[in-house]
């Protein structure tokens, strides 16, 4: 189609994870940190995201590695993304047949150029109906719609946290709000549209919003 049409192709599966300059110029890693300063535990002691292209986990894994922090890296994966379980066993380079995610932006069925598992310390596989309820529940706790993939990055870091409190570890953990919901009104947030898709989100949304005080 670039050639068709004098343009050009960015492709950003292979490219994402070369395009940041990873050691600062106001990358996304060198942002959250900055923005943790003042706070009372201004090191992370986890990040969070999740993986579309890989870019995102690539730019926060050779960051934090650069910097000589003691942050971990975790990233959230559709359950049926392939690339956690690439993470798990690198000879897997697709999910098994009749696995899909619904949740936009991120989970991907093949493993794309710019992932870098190793630069990555733990991957976290979530359920779509998690992701789902916890998006309608950080919604409501923050008074604005997000979208699907930020609810899957607030399950891991909910599950992250639930870890820390139960060894009695004091902590921060970071994550993004990756997209806004406001597109999502006649598919996430549409109970009709759920129910039609065969999802019962309410448990989870019950759960996300007693753990998120809502």
């Amino acid at each position: 189609m670039a050639r068709e049409n004098d343009g050009h192709f960015l492709d950003q599966f292979t490219f994402a994870e070369r395009a940041t300059d990873w050691r600062g110029n106001n990358n996304i890693a060198e942002s959250v940190f900055q923005q943790m300063e003042r706070e009372d535990h201004p090191e992370p002691t986890w990040i969070v995201c999740g993986a579309g292209t890989g870019g995102t986990s690539a730019t926060f894994g050779r960051f934090i590695r650069y910097a000589r922090t003691d942050t971990r890296l975790c990233v959230a994966d559709p359950e049926g993304s392939v690339f956690h379980r690439h993470f798990a066993d690198r000879s897997v380079t697709s999910p098994p047949d009749g696995f899909c995610c619904l949740i936009e932006g991120i989970g991907r069925p093949r493993v794309e150029p710019s992932f870098l598992p190793d630069l990555i310390d733990r991957m976290i596989a979530i359920p779509d109906v998690d992701s789902i309820g916890a998006m309608r529940a950080i919604a409501r706790r923050l008074g604005r719609p997000v979208g699907s993939s930020t609810g899957t990055n607030i399950v891991a870091c909910l599950a992250l946290i639930e870890e820390m409190a139960a060894r009695g570890e004091q902590g921060s953990v970071v994550s993004i709000l990756c997209d806004s919901g406001l597109r999502y009104a006649d598919t996430y947030y549409s109970d009709d549209w759920l129910v039609a898709q065969g999802l019962d989100w309410t448990s989870a949304e019950a759960r996300f919003t007693s753990l998120l005080g809502v």
